[in-house]
């Protein structure tokens, strides 16, 4: 019988995830790294990739680098079925509400409950797109 995720679970690891995008402290940032991601785990999105704890790290820490002052927000409820979860976030400039860029997160999670393949999609808002 496959896993089930419950609701909140899911919600709980999806946050978890953003924080890790979030977090700027490199030794905090690596430990929410290897508590939300499976140790084999993959990300790929357009532009970055990164394979276990340490790559998905250093490339959490190279977009860091990239977009400094920004914070990623989860955007309504993480939707799942089964071992697969998707949801949607959006960056924005810290501390304030405009959307800059928003991103579409499809997962499958390990039975342990951690992330372990993730793709990413992003996408400019109309408004900021001119």
């Amino acid at each position: 019988m496959g896993s089930m995720i419950e609701t909140e679970n899911i919600t709980d690891v999806v946050e978890t995830y953003l924080a890790a995008w979030n977090e700027r402290v490199p030794e905090r940032r690596r430990a929410l790294v290897a508590e939300v991601f499976a140790d084999d785990a993959t990300y790929v999105d357009p532009a970055r990739s990164g394979t276990g704890a340490d790559g998905i790290d250093a490339m959490i820490a190279g977009a860091q680098e990239q977009h400094p002052g920004v914070e990623l927000i989860l955007a309504g409820a993480p939707d799942h079925h089964g071992a697969h979860v998707r949801f949607t976030w959006h960056l924005r400039p810290a501390g304030t509400d405009t959307v800059a860029m928003i991103g579409h997160d499809y997962a499958s999670v390990a039975p342990d409950g951690r992330l372990k393949d993730v793709v990413g999609f992003v996408e400019v808002p109309e408004a900021t797109a001119a």
